[in-house]
């Protein structure tokens, strides 16, 4: 087995050699930033094939970390990377963190928004709202004066404008299918020469928040195909949210994983069985 690099909630990281790593997800689930001692069947394969998805439907945007998919569907070969220290964070709809910051002053991330929105209000225009990479705890959203400190503002603008233009792409796409994209956070590292690659995953529940179009109504929290199934659970329970976290119940791991299988199915077109399969299925 190859040397581990590193282990985080969700993945681990292995060397194959000084050009490449291996990317392997796991089932694991974390919510409130503590990972649950019960796992959610086939959750990697689900986000190792969405990536993958739209790692081969966006390179014409921006070049990606992807070599080569392995046959269990939840690993992949990829390019080693210097990682930028952003979480690139693109929203087109007002929720999560983005809607409590706009409740306390009206403003995201620097970005000043129209008085009197909703909660899941779609906004004006897509923004650009990175995040610092918190090794510990929450990630802490910052303006663009703040993020231009970390990598420059040539860079920050090639990020700004590659994250919008990632997101429109794949908004469409979903919105096509019947799915709005509300949010996404985006990995981007750079190559040997400097430039820019998408790296870790792209759009898929863990990363993104996504809405079914038929049911959305503005004005408050919207069902989802991520794993708010999770957190609403977790809530019920009155836990501290610190660790150990508390054991999910049938029921709950398989609402689940029936969400992420369907977000999978809607999104690619493809039925999971066929990816388990066949998981180059999504490349093509």
């Amino acid at each position: 087995m190859p040397d581990l690099v590193a282990s985080g909630k969700v993945r681990e990281l292995y060397a194959l050699d000084e050009e490449r790593l291996l990317l392997v997800a796991s089932d694991r689930v974390s919510t409130f930033d503590v990972v649950l001692p019960t796992e959610v069947p086939d959750k990697g394969r689900v986000l190792t094939g969405l990536s993958a998805f739209w790692f081969a439907r966006t390179a014409h945007i921006c070049p990606n970390h992807l070599l080569a998919l392995r046959p269990d569907g939840r690993t992949t070969e990829c390019r080693r990377l210097e990682m930028l220290p952003l979480e690139c964070v693109v929203r087109g709809y007002l929720a999560g963190s983005g809607w409590k910051d706009y409740l306390a002053d009206g403003a995201v991330c620097g970005h000043s928004l129209p008085p009197g929105l909703q909660e899941s209000d779609r906004l004006p225009q897509p923004i650009f709202t990175p995040a610092t990479k918190a090794v510990e705890g929450h990630d802490e959203n910052i303006d663009a004066e703040r993020a231009i400190e970390l990598v420059g503002e040539e860079r920050f603008r090639e990020l700004e404008h590659l994250s919008i233009e990632l997101y429109r792409f794949a908004s469409d796409h979903a919105a096509e299918r019947g799915i709005i994209l509300a949010d996404t956070k985006l990995e981007l590292g750079l190559d040997g020469d400097a430039g820019i690659v998408l790296a870790d995953e792209a759009f898929t529940p863990d990363s993104s928040r996504f809405w079914p179009a038929d049911d959305y109504a503005p004005g408050g929290p919207q069902p989802s195909f991520d794993k708010q199934f999770v957190r609403d659970y977790c809530e019920s329970l009155g836990w501290e949210k610190s660790p150990p976290g508390p054991e999910l119940p049938d029921d709950v791991v398989a609402g689940t994983r029936a969400r992420y299988i369907e977000a999978f199915e809607r999104l690619t077109g493809i039925h999971f069985e066929d990816y388990v399969a066949d998981p180059e299925v999504v490349l093509r």
